[in-house]
């Protein structure tokens, strides 16, 4: 992140009264129009504003002020700062574009659905949004949950693909793996098949022949009787 000057304004009042820089000098460094700064000058401009000197900020020198003073030509620079601070981490929910924010609950109801796993605080980072419209969502009393439909956020546009798998794989951490309750019945290898015996019901039987000539006999013999009772 770039360095910036602190209070440009009231660093510009502080210049123009302190120093022999020029308007021009002191509107580079301070980011202002040259009118502006003599405006400041003429006391037309910044009135009531406390000059903040640069020197005791640390974002000036004396010997960089004593150069510019000599060399109209010169451009002050700020001074490296002693100590660097962080950018900060934006935190809070994700910001969603007006236009999009009415697909949030479909995408909620989604995450929901698909990934019980993820906690309230991480589908409140993918899609924006609040741990009480989640639970609404969860709950079913959400005041439009009788028209929501799961739609993916990756399709939405309200998150990416590789957003949604970092969470997803954190969820996953640390979670017992799934029984074979869980999993439900599935089919055993061909390894495990090739090892178990043949049950009785699959063994070939043998032919009684006898019987079968006893039955066909009996079929024979119903049939003349039926001719007759036809004749009649």
């Amino acid at each position: 992140m770039a360095q910036q000057l602190l209070m440009p304004k009231a660093t510009a009042v502080w210049l123009v009264d302190n120093t022999a820089l020029s308007f021009e000098q002191i509107a580079t460094f301070c980011k202002l129009h040259p009118l502006e700064v003599k405006a400041i000058a003429d006391g037309e401009s910044a009135q009531g504003i406390k000059g903040l000197d640069p020197i005791s900020t640390g974002q000036l020198s004396r010997e960089e002020i004593a150069r510019a003073e000599g060399n109209p030509n010169h451009k002050l620079k700020l001074s490296e700062p002693k100590v660097r601070v962080p950018e900060s981490k934006r935190k809070g929910p994700r910001y969603t574009p007006v236009s999009k924010r009415q697909d949030r609950p479909n995408a909620i109801l989604w995450l929901v659905r698909n990934h019980p796993e993820l906690k309230d605080a991480q589908i409140s980072r993918l899609v924006g949004t609040t741990k009480s419209t989640i639970e609404q969502i969860r709950e079913r009393t959400h005041w439009n949950s009788t028209n929501l439909t799961p739609m993916d956020p990756v399709t939405l546009g309200l998150c990416s693909q590789i957003d949604l798998d970092l969470e997803v794989e954190r969820a996953s951490k640390g979670r017992p793996l799934p029984t074979a309750a869980e999993l439900g019945a599935t089919l055993e290898s061909a390894q495990e098949t090739e090892k178990l015996p043949y049950s009785d019901r699959e063994e070939e039987k043998e032919i009684d022949a006898d019987a079968v000539f006893a039955k066909l006999k009996s079929l024979k013999s119903s049939t003349p009787d039926e001719d007759e009772d036809d004749r009649f």
